[in-house]
């Protein structure tokens, strides 16, 4: 984690540094300040990701003679075979496109969100994957 916090923390120097260079060259405001964003989203990461290394003490990717072996072999559940992520997605779009066309486009997509979120928790509640 510290190597990671150390990443960020450069990475706001860096769009720091970035964003000076290109207020000095460009005068353009809105360009200064969404660099000078960037950078800013980077500090809050990089002070998290410190902060928290601190705390929980050296992880194994932060020894440089670590084993893959000593890592945490436990990364949870994941379903490779589910198809409600692309549901989800799908109908997520056609919600929020809804916004931008017509209000018809984003009630249906509000209906398929909810079909798709009741598949997806229910996944493993019924059919030949229940558990």
């Amino acid at each position: 984690m510290k190597l990671g916090g150390k990443l960020f923390a450069y990475g706001t120097l860096f769009y720091f540094l970035v964003a000076t260079v290109y207020a000095y060259m460009s005068k353009d405001p809105i360009g200064t300040t969404v660099i000078a964003l960037t950078g800013g989203l980077a500090f809050l990461v990089a002070f998290y990701m410190l902060f928290t290394a601190k705390r929980v003490g050296p992880l194994p990717e932060d020894n440089p003679i670590a084993e893959i072996s000593d890592a945490d072999t436990d990364y949870g559940f994941y379903s490779p075979h589910s198809w409600w992520p692309l549901v989800l997605g799908f109908s997520t779009f056609i919600f929020v496109l809804g916004f931008v066309f017509a209000a018809w486009l984003a009630v249906l997509g509000f209906i398929t969100l909810v079909f798709g979120l009741t598949g997806f928790l229910f996944e493993y509640y019924r059919g030949e994957f229940v558990q």
